[in-house]
């Protein structure tokens, strides 16, 4: 089945649900944020979230960072 994967048509199986989507993509499920038709989907309901064809989803791979101690200083 097609759906929209980040503004982009996919084709994938038909019963998934979002958990084993998010695995098919090998994308780390505690560093993902999931949009499904415009609405964030908890983590705690991903197991219980299908996938149905046409669905539109946003996931937005979450990482971390920031500046060495004292770049704020050094740059002043």
């Amino acid at each position: 089945m097609t759906i929209e994967l980040n503004g982009r048509p996919k084709e994938v199986a038909e019963g998934l649900t979002l958990r084993q989507l998010l695995e098919s993509l090998h994308l780390p499920p505690d560093r993902v944020a999931v949009e499904r038709n415009l609405v964030i989907v908890p983590r705690s309901e991903w197991d219980g979230v299908r996938i149905e064809p046409g669905d539109r989803l946003e996931v937005v791979n979450l990482v971390g960072g920031g500046s060495p101690e004292g770049a704020w200083e050094a740059a002043g």
